[in-house]
């Protein structure tokens, strides 16, 4: 079971991220999204990560441009599928969404074809009977900006044949992860499990009006001496990606403040264009949000 092509199922900021990492390493990779207005969009990230490897990791341009010339883009799932050993699935991190997606890929996807979910905050156990074939299928989770922050955690449901989870990990460290395995389901891995308390506590603060952005940034990076805030944090994940899982805590526990914040975040936000680091603005502008000036912890 040795993985050659790879599937990359969703372009967005870590779908890209992914698909341009594994071609990073060698691999051929195929990228599907639901329309060719999405492919383009990717297009456009796949553009500036090669700026981003040239910059941060020293990458030549001769390995960039390599990179980039073994990707593939698709709007049709099976096409996208077609020669698959691994499909990575970073669509939108709503239930409904995924499990749709699963049904179609099940349909296409080859019998050989592993599958594995980049969600953040579910369970591969939530969509294995979906897949198809639960025993090839398990989480996969990576970190914002891969190419600098480089873990890969790999975590089995239940379900899950161990060879195929001993095999992703070792498609993780060929393309540059440091593999962590989990052996027990966990909701939000072991990652977010640290993180995702940290920035719901920030974004709480922000809307209680308890501080401003920057102060509870500046609090917090002063205090632990961590590179960035949760807020500079939020901007590199995505302000949708925050919604979408603030959202469904909402709905999940009927908690008012999820509510309010889900609220805030869209109106505020959202409908203003401020996604994050990737249109500009969140909750900094860039390319020179304050927490990178020299006066910023004084």
């Amino acid at each position: 079971m040795n993985f050659k092509h790879i599937t990359v199922a969703g372009s967005g900021v870590l779908g890209s991220q992914i698909a341009f990492q594994t071609a990073y390493k060698g691999f051929n990779v195929s990228v599907y999204d639901i329309n060719d207005e999405a492919l383009e969009q990717a297009k456009g990230r796949f553009i500036n990560l090669k700026k981003r490897y040239q910059e941060d990791v020293s990458a030549t341009e001769e390995e960039v441009n390599n990179a980039y010339n073994r990707i593939s883009l698709y709007s049709d799932l099976a096409k996208a599928t077609a020669d698959a050993d691994l499909v990575i699935e970073a669509v939108p991190e709503v239930v409904e969404i995924k499990t749709d997606f699963y049904k179609k890929l099940a349909s296409v996807a080859p019998e050989k074809t592993v599958f594995a979910t980049n969600s953040s905050t579910l369970l591969p156990s939530q969509f294995a009977d979906a897949t198809g074939r639960p025993k090839k299928f398990l989480a996969l989770h990576f970190a914002n900006e891969i190419w600098k922050n480089n873990t890969a955690e790999i975590m089995k449901h239940p379900g899950t044949d161990p060879e195929v989870f001993d095999k992703v990990i070792e498609f993780a460290k060929a393309i540059g992860m440091v593999a962590l395995p989990l052996h027990k389901e966990q909701p939000g891995y072991i990652l977010n499990s640290l993180l995702v308390p940290l920035l719901d506590a920030a974004q709480l603060l922000l809307l209680k009006e308890i501080a401003d952005a920057e102060t509870i940034d500046k609090t917090w990076m002063v205090g632990t001496g961590a590179p960035l805030g949760p807020f500079a944090i939020l901007d590199v994940v995505g302000i949708k990606t925050a919604y979408n899982i603030t959202e469904a805590k909402a709905k999940a526990t009927g908690n008012q403040d999820y509510e309010k914040l889900a609220q805030l975040l869209k109106t505020e936000y959202i409908d203003k264009g401020k996604l994050g680091r990737e249109t500009g603005e969140g909750f900094y502008k860039y390319p020179n949000p304050s927490f990178a000036s020299a006066d910023f912890l004084t």
